[in-house]
């Protein structure tokens, strides 16, 4: 197949996520909150914690095999790998790099993207580019987080919001029109302050002032961020239907960041699609950022909602502030 006359394509997803449940009713027994308060402004309902020295490379690499396992490729067959995470198991060696040496991906290049929740879709759209132009035949995209190792237990603002998780993409070229149709990215780094992880990094390296201040724990404001999700989130799925020359109509399918239900509920109305076409596991998971979209399609592949031929939609935002939506014939 010439590269000029090829998509890429999905021919395989995975999904891990850890054993331990943690639910609204366990957070009330430590922070002033209660299911119902949680329930009425989330719609998340349990969520999932990894526990001990697990860590993000560890659940990527377990989302990864059983993408691998489903698409039928080996893991010798990998050429790229992108991990899209905001929790890294370290600064460096990047989790792409120890994710390919726990699955055995011996001849693929890897590394790490930092998009926040909208890092799935970047990842995709990155790998979409390299299959397209022929530089490569089998990419696997990632997306996954070990959030709660950043949740500040005291805050009952976001605590009770995230959850980990991860799930990956087996991407190989195939024939129009079938494959990823377009993508549209964008960011706002003027509001990258609402939501942070402050101290870590060059610009506040760790120290005891920093531990003792609590700044290496997951900061936002909530109600801005809710504002400009609905958005950005809203105007994605619209522009990239629109260069397409669809409506919500055409969609069989959309996969929103699993963020919040309220705002999936405008994402929706925005789009002008019935929230009978929309996929939401919210309630599950929580928030698992780059996570969540995967996941979400993996489960909807599972339970049938996701068929050969179908029109999909994805979108997302995330820290940064990111945003990006995309569009595949399944």
């Amino acid at each position: 197949m010439a590269a000029k006359d090829r998509n890429a394509r999905i021919v395989g997803m995975g999904m891990y996520v850890p054993d331990k449940v943690v639910t609204n009713d366990d957070f009330a027994k430590i922070v002033d909150t209660s299911d119902e308060w949680i329930t009425q402004m989330t719609g998340i309902k349990e969520r999932r914690f990894v526990e001990g020295d697990v860590a993000t490379s560890d659940l990527a690499a377990e989302a990864a095999r059983a993408a691998l396992d489903r698409a039928g490729v080996e893991a010798t067959d990998v050429e790229m790998i992108i991990v899209a995470t905001a929790t890294p198991d370290m600064f460096f060696p990047s989790t792409a790099c120890l994710t390919q040496a726990k699955i055995g991906a011996a001849n693929a290049f890897a590394y790490d993207i930092s998009a926040g929740c909208s890092g799935f879709i970047f990842g995709l759209t990155v790998a979409d580019q390299f299959v397209k132009a022929g530089r490569v035949e089998t990419a696997l995209v990632i997306g996954a987080e070990t959030l709660t190792k950043f949740m500040d237990m005291t805050d009952r603002n976001t605590c009770v919001l995230f959850g980990d998780g991860a799930g990956a993409a087996v991407v190989r070229p195939c024939d129009p029109p079938r494959g990823l149709v377009r993508s549209y990215l964008g960011c706002d780094g003027n509001l990258g302050s609402l939501l942070t992880l402050p101290a870590g990094g060059t610009r506040m390296p760790a120290s005891h002032e920093t531990v003792d201040g609590r700044m290496h724990y997951i900061k936002m404001e909530g109600r801005k961020i809710y504002v400009n999700a609905v958005k950005r989130m809203g105007d994605s799925v619209i522009i990239v239907l629109e260069q397409e020359g669809l409506t919500g109509d055409d969609l069989d399918i959309l996969f929103p960041h699993q963020a919040n239900t309220r705002i999936i509920t405008s994402v929706a109305e925005r789009a002008g699609m019935p929230m009978e076409k929309v996929f939401v596991n919210i309630h599950k998971y929580g928030n698992t950022s780059a996570a969540s979209i995967p996941i979400a399609m993996c489960e909807a592949i599972e339970e049938g909602r996701l068929e050969e031929g179908m029109l999909a939609g994805m979108v997302a935002f995330g820290a940064g502030f990111t945003w990006g939506s995309a569009l595949l014939r399944w």
